[in-house]
């Protein structure tokens, strides 16, 4: 592992540093080099150099520190980080349901600190997407490995997400299909097979998938249906 190099900006609200590991990237499944953006959220400049410090030996990394919590969103937006670390210290119930609003709503690895909690509040984290809810845990040795446990969760959790779409979709595809396949088989007095393998041909022929083509007909009978009962 190469020598630390943390350099500091002259703006007093970010820093940046870095050192070499391979760190998984939250918007894909592979190992990348690239240098890790992480935010850093804490209205406590002291709390928030403990983070940094443990940063520094993350890996490569980058590091963004806001120490204010005017227009979050907007400036989260704005920063576009990888990862993010909310340092919360002892918040009132206000500010905790805020924090889980902004989780909801990033859509990246969170990992949150907090000094008390209780079980409501733990639940509360995990629906609204926290990756990592630490409670008095903030020390330096343990930020890399909360790093790791924050962003292997969130694409643990966003794989099973996409797994649960995907298998939604195609059952919602194969229900299409088969009101698609009756209607052929009642209008042409088609067997199954043969309406299968005319959808499946017009989709083919049309470039589109066999869904599409299915729910077309359906639209399709359906307003002969409405001209018929006229």
């Amino acid at each position: 592992m190469p020598p630390l190099r943390c350099a500091h900006q002259a703006n007093s609200s970010t820093t940046d540093s870095g050192l070499a590991l391979f760190v998984r990237r939250t918007q894909n499944a592979v190992m990348s080099e690239q240098a890790l953006h992480i935010l850093v959220i804490d209205e406590n400049r002291i709390r928030a150099s403990i983070i940094e410090e443990g940063l520094c030996g993350a890996g490569d990394v980058r590091v963004t520190v806001l120490t204010e919590t005017n227009e979050l969103m907007r400036r989260i937006v704005e920063i576009d980080p990888d990862v993010i670390f909310i340092d919360l210290g002892n918040p009132s119930r206000d500010v905790l349901e805020h924090m889980f609003n902004v989780s909801r709503a990033v859509k990246r690895p969170i990992a949150m600190f907090v000094e008390h909690s209780d079980q409501a509040s733990t639940e509360a984290a995990i629906e609204a997407g926290v990756s990592a809810y630490v409670v008095d845990g903030l020390k330096k040795e343990r930020v890399r490995s909360i790093l790791e446990t924050a962003i292997l969760r969130f694409n643990a959790f966003e794989r099973l997400k996409r797994e649960l779409e995907e298998a939604k979709t195609e059952l919602a595809d194969r229900k299409t299909i088969e009101r698609a396949k009756v209607i052929l088989m009642k209008t042409r007095g088609l067997t199954e097979p043969d309406a299968y393998a005319l959808l499946r041909k017009t989709a083919m022929n049309q470039n589109r998938r066999m869904a599409e083509i299915a729910e077309s007909l359906i639209l399709t009978a359906g307003l002969l249906a409405e001209e018929d009962g006229e």
